[in-house]
């Protein structure tokens, strides 16, 4: 369910929005070449539209740094390398960086050997998972990222009411001749950073999306706060949460089973263990098979009759990709309480605020 904005959405060039948030990086300590990508992964998520995943992260990635938290310097360790698959422990760099230079050695492996695999263990947090689907589908490739955070846990096994997962989202992007498709879904029905948002403002959500420590329904986040704490409903809710429960348990599988590295061990702080998959078509049916395929699917998808007159199907990803086109033209419209909680920080290391169009 889309957010209600309030307050009026003020406006920024991206350019000017990279620079600063390039800058913040580097001056808390982080490599340049890592804070530029870290900087333009955050700035793509607003320009998606994912405004809890894009600057909004920006402060616990700098209070991190700063903290230790979050590796500034260095690379990561390969562990396991086979034709097709690789295995790295992340050393807690940043995670859009190790997404990054995972996709530099995926995309030729696959292109290769048709299939290519990585997990990453001990990354820091990831941001959007959407950005990075977009890189995939434009090298022709269908991509399935997936994210765990085994530091933390806010999400109960259906018919319990401990928490015992993360939203665990899982992604994927593939090409398409009406617009690449890109999927970014979680195992729960909101996220983490929906409800923090939400319960900072004494916002309550419209439907009952989770749920108190009694096992009790309820649209009030606030429940995060009470001890015991309450949880985020699977997919599917009371009635249904099956689904959501057994996907939150694939991408546990893909993330910390593959990578030997995960809930069972000792907590590290805010992070993810990964696991990505590219697949080139042309190893399979091939690109134009594939494109024919998901081509007829599409249509018959945006061509649907819709169950509200006056309105259309999308395909997933479509009004965000719309979205960051019109973003790029006219400015980035940022959540309102972004920029204030950077200001600090700005002061601090006497970086300019980014000035509003």
């Amino acid at each position: 369910m889309t957010e209600t904005i309030t307050q009026p959405q003020p406006m920024y060039r991206t350019e000017d929005l990279l620079t600063f948030s390039t800058s913040l990086l580097i001056q808390a300590g982080l490599d340049d070449d890592k804070a530029q990508i870290v900087a333009r992964t955050l700035v793509e998520g607003d320009l998606l539209g994912h405004n809890t995943h894009g600057l909004a992260l920006l402060p616990g990635y700098l209070k991190d740094i700063l903290a230790g938290g979050m590796t500034a310097h260095g690379s990561y360790r390969v562990l396991r390398d086979k034709p097709a698959v690789q295995l790295w422990d992340g050393e807690r760099l940043p995670g859009p960086w190790l997404i990054e230079k995972g996709l530099d050695m995926l995309i030729p492996r696959a292109r290769e050997l048709g299939v290519a695999t990585l997990a990453i263990k001990r990354s820091h947090h990831i941001a959007c998972l959407a950005v990075y689907l977009m890189r995939a589908a434009k090298e022709g490739m269908l991509m399935v990222l997936a994210s765990s955070d085994p530091a933390a846990a806010s999400v109960a096994p259906f018919g319990g009411t401990q928490p015992v997962m993360t939203p665990n989202p899982i992604a994927m992007g593939f090409p398409c001749s009406r617009g690449d498709v890109l999927i970014d879904i979680s195992a729960s029905i909101t996220t983490n950073g929906m409800c923090n948002r939400r319960a900072a403002a004494g916002e309550t959500f419209a439907e009952d999306w989770l749920m108190d420590a009694q096992g009790h329904p309820t649209n009030d986040p606030a429940v995060f706060a009470q001890n015991p704490p309450g949880t985020i409903l699977p997919i599917g809710g009371l009635s249904y949460g099956h689904k959501g429960y057994g996907l939150g348990l694939m991408v546990e599988a893909l993330t910390g089973g593959l990578s030997g590295w995960g809930r069972a061990d000792p907590k590290e702080g805010w992070g993810a263990t990964v696991h990505i998959t590219l697949y080139d078509p042309d190893a399979f049916g091939g690109r134009a098979d594939f494109l024919r395929q998901m081509d007829h699917l599409a249509g018959s998808c945006i061509h649907n009759v819709p169950r509200v007159p006056g309105t259309k199907v999308r395909l997933p990803g479509q009004a965000g990709l719309a979205l960051r086109a019109e973003q790029l033209q006219q400015g980035v419209k940022l959540h309102p309480g972004i920029l204030p909680g950077l200001t600090a920080f700005a002061a601090k290391f006497n970086v300019a605020l980014p000035v509003s169009l």
